[in-house]
């Protein structure tokens, strides 16, 4: 661990090294700068080099991004597709959906989530945290689901709006809660 120096002979002792720092730093830059001096076509066409590879790497990239829009334009899922996918590949979905109709969104949701398995973005309507829900047909998601978005939604994921989305349905008392606070919620009669 590094002190201060104490003492007059320190302090003079940790000038004269600093001194050689500065000293050695000035002579580093004064040979770098004659090298480059002396060696400037290479350097340029190891910065042609990597700005071609940068712009190859963009164009790559946004092909992409434009393919997986024009798959995502043409998506359509079912209920019954929904009712095959696991809880992952149905938050995906959820994800993919929210993509295709113009929002910027990413899956999140694991263990600890705080409520959130999808997140997204609107240029307009402004940020989404959505809650998926991924049940049997006859199961149903209660109002505990629509508590715990309502407590984390804006605090911990500074949503604007929240959702909970379900293949299944909601009892009464959380769809009527739901529509008290504002909580949007989306069942399978919706979803379809």
């Amino acid at each position: 661990m590094l002190r201060a120096p104490r003492g007059r002979t320190e302090r003079l002792a940790a000038a004269a090294v600093a001194a050689a720092a500065g000293w050695m730093m000035i002579q580093t830059v004064a040979v770098l700068g004659r090298l480059a001096v002396r060696l400037w076509p290479l350097l340029l066409l190891l910065a042609a080099m990597g700005l071609g590879y940068g712009l190859w790497r963009w164009r790559r990239a946004a092909r992409a991004r434009r393919a997986r829009a024009g798959t995502l334009a043409r998506l359509h899922i079912t209920v019954a597709e929904f009712d095959t996918m696991n809880d992952r590949q149905f938050e995906q979905a959820l994800c993919d959906v929210l993509i295709r109709d113009g929002w910027r969104a990413r899956q999140v949701g694991r263990a600890g989530d705080q409520g959130a398995d999808v997140i997204a973005e609107h240029p307009v309507l402004g940020r989404l945290v959505v809650q998926a829900k991924h049940t049997t047909t006859a199961a149903k998601v209660g109002s505990p689901v629509l508590y715990q978005l309502n407590g984390t939604a804006g605090p911990v994921h500074r949503a604007d709006l929240a959702a909970v989305i379900t293949n299944g349905s909601l009892t009464r008392d959380a769809q009527l809660w739901g529509e008290r606070h504002r909580i949007y919620w989306v069942d399978r009669d919706r979803l379809r």
